[in-house]
């Protein structure tokens, strides 16, 4: 029999009641919770290098779990020399058991490695209760050798939810642990 990811069981025991009782819901469905986690990173060197774009594939594989689906680019622009249909970057969406365990990673063991750590912006909100951040290197994640890497690369990490407010979303994620500034 497969265990639940500690942040699902984190959920359904802890999480979900507090929601519950402070906003009130009827109904079980009616509770926010964690929607889908995409991970996006632009690789604008593939332009000049394609080794660029296929360390960038490996890398996201390596930290996401799964193997990520490559970017293009719709219209040319010959302001930044990329061309229609041109590799320019990489993304995953996480669902499900990935999107629990890459959650618990990353507040767990990724956050508290970055240099100079004072916690995310709990402003990062998008009004419906989803939250995106970025990570300036792509070094922070324990999967990533220091050694093996060409360049480094940021990424951007949405977290969507059920929740209709930011308020709420916030609440939702302060109970997994998320360390939001002071």
């Amino acid at each position: 029999m497969k265990t639940k990811p500690r942040f699902q069981e984190l959920y359904e025991k802890d999480v979900r009641p507090v929601l519950t009782e402070k906003y009130g819901y009827k109904n079980a469905y009616e509770v926010p919770k964690l929607d889908k986690i995409v991970l996006n990173m632009g690789v604008g060197e593939a332009t000049t290098n394609r080794a660029h774009m296929e360390n960038a594939v490996n890398e996201m594989a390596l930290i996401a779990g799964q193997k990520p689906f490559v970017t293009r680019a719709r219209k040319a622009n010959a302001s930044f020399k990329i061309r229609e249909e041109q590799q320019i970057g990489c993304k995953v969406t996480l669902r499900g058991v990935r999107m629990y365990e890459f959650l618990d990673r990353l507040i767990t063991i990724t956050l508290p490695r970055v240099r100079d750590f004072r916690g995310v912006s709990d402003k990062s909100f998008d009004g419906r209760g989803n939250y995106a951040m970025g990570i300036k290197e792509q070094i922070v994640f324990p999967e990533i050798a220091y050694d093996k890497i060409d360049q480094l690369r940021g990424m951007d990490i949405v977290i969507c939810t059920t929740a209709k407010t930011d308020d709420e979303a916030r609440e939702l994620l302060r109970g997994f642990m998320m360390p939001f500034k002071k």
